[in-house]
Parts: structure tokens; C-alpha cells; sequence
């Protein structure tokens, strides 16, 4: 396979620019925490293929469920001769998403279509077009996908157009100055001057905002939109692509704020490595399309099916939940410890463990996405893969595997702190 340069070279030559890369580190091999690149470098993963592997690269039930289903059969298509665990399986989701009223679930394969068919059974269950989502938002790349993010660039830039009658309201910050009841009062202005709530299907929103930069819904405005989707007969679609299976301390992050959504999509954790989307929802909702009307050709595959069994096995009996919350609070307390000496952290956040670190200036004046540059880089070069993200880029999250070793945990923070370290001495701190 040769060194990382000379794949670099060949993946320059022959894959689109705008298949952007964070590192340019080519992998070989992984195993729970851990990837060896092509040249045998170890690195501690602490980006799970954005939240992927919650359950670890290749968890030996993951690996062992994925085999036999291999050696069964590998794709049928479920629209033409249809299989039991996809059953199966919705009939688990039904049960764990949150929400006492029963539900439907339908199978696609990425977070984006999760979203796209979200919208699309929102607008046929309620006879309306408009959707409202929320700035800093990541809802996928697809075009209604595009439409609902809450970002230009990179997602929308040079894609012209995108699809109508989607409208957008402030996420609320602290702070970057926008509090709960400044998103209310503009959702209650764009009601007035932009779109009749009559003519709302849905509205969506992140309860962490994933790329935007993991700021968490307050239960405050959660609480207000599921009273306005009430009074108004819109429908709530919650965006747990990235915060579900177990990340955030519960199965769905929404089970925080007991507040039920009427459509949840998830994608990422589902499948532990394996790609798997769902859009899980009230029944006579789920219901409203016609035959044919969802689905996809790899929609549901039984790869992935299988795959998403094991990590709900996996959840369970290893404790992941709790997990998440120990390894969350070890994380937050070190970063805490860091504080003391490094004015450039603003702010440390995050339930579970899908945790992140805010950087300013030291005075704290505007953000600093240079230091979280310079730490991701730092970081990287002493084995530590790290990711960044926040509408200013001066955001690290953190996304480790929730099964990863109390000892690499360690070792883990320890390149954290001796980066953070490196970059004060780089940028004159």
C-alpha cells in the first residue's frame, strides 16, 4: 500500500476535491480505540468514524453477527423478498425510541436519507409543505438535507438553489449571546412575517448540535416546541443521527428532556460500522405514505440489520449508557484541570460523552480556531486523532468509542493535555 504521501498523491489524482479530508492518515487496521495506518503507526481513535463505532471498531458481537448473516444471504432487497430481522429490528426501535404511543419504523441507509424521508412523511402525513429548522443545524448533503442545515459553507456553497419552504431560527447560545427566549421570540416573528404555522409540516432540530458545535438544546426550548407542534398540528422530527446509541448517556438523547418527538431519524451508532438509517415514528404518522412511496433498493440491509442487533445486545449487557457518563465526566474534569492554566477554554459542555471544548482568545474576545487547530495538529502528531467542527471552527469534539480501555483513555489525555500545551507554546500563550 506504500505511505501515507504516496496514497495522498494517488487520492489527489483520482477522487473529487470536494471529498474533503481531516487527516491524511490512511488506515490499515483498527480494533476497538485504535487504528494502525499503512506506514504501522498507532493512533487512539478519538473521532469513531464521527461517531460511528459507540461500540468500537470491529466489537467481536458486531463482527461474529455480521459473519453469520454472510453466510446466509447478503441482499434481497426487502421491497422485493422481504427478511425477519428487519422486522425484528423495528420492532426493537419501536420499543426504545422514546415516546408512549406506538410507532412505525422505516430502514434507508445514511443519516441524510433518514432526514429526507422524515420530511417526506411529515408532508404526507399532514397535507403541508413548510419545514423550520435551526442555524448551526447539520441535517445531511443531500439537497433537502442542504436546505435543513443550518451552514453555507461548505455544505451549500456552489450547489445553487436549494428546496423551498424551509425557514430557519436562531439555536440558542449563551454564549455567543442567543438565549432560549431570543429562538422563540424569532420563531414567533417568523410566524407573523414569513410562514402561516398552518403551513408547517415539521420542525427539526439536533438535541446536540453535531457539526455546529455541540452545543445541547436547552430542555426550555424543547418543552416550547413540542407546545407550539401541539397547538399548531406540526410535527416534531428529532435528528438523532449523531447523539443516539448510548453517546449522550441514554439510548436517544431526547429521553433527557422527556420531551417525545413524533419522528426520530438515526443513522451513525446504529450499525456499529455498518451502514444503517431509520426513521422510527408515531404509527398512523409512519403510516401516511402509500406503498412504495419509502424504501430504497439497499434500504434496510441485512448486513446492517445484523450489525445493529448486535450493538443494541452490545448496549445493554455492557452498560454503554453508564459508560458514557463516567468516561464523560473523567473527560470534562481533566479539561477542567486544564482550565486553570489555559485562558483560550471558554467553555467545557456535553452530556454523556459527546463532549467538546470551546476556544477564544485569551481575553475572550472572538473565537480562536487557530488553537483548536493548532491542538487538533499537535494532537495528531503525537498518535491522537482528534476532530474539530463549531460555526467558527474553534471547536474540539470528542467522540471516542464508548467501549475504548481505561489505560488508552489515559494515554488519551495525556496527548490532550501535552497538546494543548504545544499549541500556547506555538501561538505565544
Amino acid at each position: 500500500m506504500g505511505t501515507n504521501a504516496a496514497v495522498q498523491e494517488r487520492k489527489t489524482n483520482s477522487i473529487a476535491r470536494g471529498v474533503g479530508m481531516m487527516t491524511q492518515v490512511y488506515a490499515d487496521r483498527a480494533e476497538n480505540a485504535e487504528v494502525w495506518d499503512v506506514e504501522g503507526n498507532r493512533y487512539i481513535d478519538f473521532a469513531a468514524g464521527i461517531a460511528v463505532v459507540n461500540t468500537g471498531h470491529r466489537h467481536p458481537r458486531v463482527i461474529d453477527a455480521v459473519k453469520a448473516q454472510l453466510d446466509r444471504f447478503t441482499h434481497t432487497c426487502h421491497q422485493v423478498v422481504p427478511y425477519e430481522n428487519y422486522v425484528g429490528l423495528a420492532e426493537r426501535l419501536n420499543d426504545s425510541v422514546p415516546g408512549d404511543f406506538e410507532k412505525k419504523t422505516v430502514f434507508v441507509t445514511t443519516g441524510a436519507e433518514a432526514t429526507e424521508n422524515a420530511v417526506k412523511i411529515a408532508r404526507a402525513a399532514t397535507g403541508r409543505s413548510a419545514v423550520i429548522a435551526f442555524t448551526g443545524g447539520f441535517h445531511g448533503r443531500t439537497f433537502m438535507g442542504m436546505a435543513l442545515t443550518g451552514k453555507v459553507v461548505p455544505y451549500k456553497k456552489g450547489f445553487g438553489a436549494m428546496p423551498g419552504d424551509v425557514f430557519h431560527v436562531p439555536f440558542p447560545v449563551e454564549l455567543h449571546g442567543i438565549s432560549v427566549g431570543d429562538s422563540i421570540a424569532a420563531l414567533d416573528k417568523l410566524f407573523r412575517a414569513d410562514v402561516d404555522p398552518a403551513r408547517v409540516a415539521a420542525i427539526a432540530i439536533e438535541p446536540v448540535q453535531g457539526e455546529g458545535g455541540f452545543y445541547e438544546a436547552p430542555k426550555e426550548l424543547l418543552v416550547h416546541l413540542r407546545k407550539i407542534c401541539d397547538e399548531h398540528g406540526i410535527l416534531l422530527i428529532a435528528d438523532e443521527v449523531q447523539t443516539g446509541f448510548a453517546r449522550t448517556g441514554k439510548v436517544f438523547c431526547m429521553e433527557h428532556h422527556d420531551v417525545a418527538a413524533d419522528l426520530t431519524c438515526m443513522a451513525k451508532g446504529l450499525g456499529g460500522g455498518f451502514p444503517i438509517a431509520a426513521v422510527t415514528g408515531r404509527a398512523d404518522v409512519m403510516d401516511a405514505a402509500d406503498p412504495g412511496g419509502l424504501g430504497g433498493t439497499y434500504g434496510g440491509s441485512p448486513i446492517g440489520i445484523a450489525a445493529a442487533h448486535a450493538v443494541l445486545d452490545v448496549i445493554e449487557d455492557e452498560g454503554l449508557c453508564e459508560r458514557a457518563n463516567q468516561l464523560g465526566a473523567r473527560l470534562k474534569q481533566r479539561l477542567a484541570a486544564m482550565r486553570e492554566t489555559t485562558p483560550e477554554i471558554t467553555d467545557i459542555r456535553g452530556p454523556g460523552f459527546m463532549n467538546a471544548v470551546e476556544f477564544n482568545l485569551p481575553d475572550g474576545s472572538a473565537p480562536h480556531p487557530g488553537f483548536a487547530n493548532a491542538v487538533k495538529a499537535h494532537a495528531l502528531e503525537r498518535g491522537l486523532i482528534l476532530l474539530t467542527c463549531g460555526v467558527h471552527g474553534n471547536v474540539i469534539r470528542f467522540l471516542a468509542p464508548l467501549t475504548i480501555q481505561d489505560d488508552i483513555f489515559n494515554e488519551a489525555l495525556d496527548i490532550l493535555e501535552a497538546s494543548v500545551g504545544d499549541a500556547r507554546a506555538e501561538l505565544g500563550g
